[in-house]
C-alpha cells in the first residue's frame, strides 16, 4: 500500500511518531520512536542510546517477532486546534535481516536524524513496517 504524496510529505516532517506492538498475550505496548519512510516502507532503528536490554531482546522487538501487527501514529498537536492532525499507519513490521537493506536504512535515519550520525551504526537492528492500511485526518481536511 502506498501514502499518498501529501501523506508522504506529512510523514517526512514529521520528527517523532509513537510505534504500538502487541505482545503474545494482546497486551499493548507503545513507545516513542525516530522513523524514515523510503520506498514504500518505514524504517525505525535501535540506536546506542543505553536501553533496558540488548536490542534482540527489547519489548517492541520481542512482540514484533509474536505479533508482526503494529500501529505508527505520527500527529501533530498545537493548542490552536485547527492545526489538529494525524497519519494512522497500520502496517506488518519485521527486523530486517538483509544488510544492505539495513544499511540504506540506517543511512536514511543518519540523513533526518543529526544524533543518529553519532548513535546509529550501518548494522543497527532496524524494523521495517510495511503499510497495509493508512488514515489521515486533519482538522483543516487537507491530509
Amino acid at each position: 500500500m502506498n501514502l499518498t504524496a501529501e501523506q508522504e510529505r506529512y510523514a517526512s516532517r514529521a520528527r517523532v511518531a509513537r510505534l504500538a506492538t502487541v505482545d503474545e498475550s494482546g497486551h499493548p505496548h507503545m513507545v516513542p520512536v525516530c522513523f524514515a519512510y523510503k520506498q514504500g516502507s518505514f524504517y525505525t532503528a535501535i540506536d546506542l542510546k543505553p536501553k533496558a536490554a540488548p536490542p534482540a531482546r527489547l519489548r517492541r522487538v520481542r512482540n514484533i517477532s509474536a505479533n508482526p501487527r503494529v500501529a505508527l501514529l505520527i500527529d501533530h498537536y498545537e493548542e490552536e486546534w485547527g492545526n489538529l492532525s494525524y497519519l494512522l499507519v497500520r502496517a506488518t513490521a519485521s527486523v530486517v535481516k538483509d544488510e544492505e537493506e539495513r544499511t540504506r536504512a540506517a543511512r536514511t535515519l543518519r540523513a533526518k536524524y543529526e544524533q543518529y550520525r553519532t548513535l546509529l551504526e550501518d548494522d543497527a537492528l532496524v524494523i521495517r513496517l510495511m503499510p497495509v492500511r493508512v488514515s489521515a485526518w486533519a482538522a483543516s481536511g487537507c491530509l
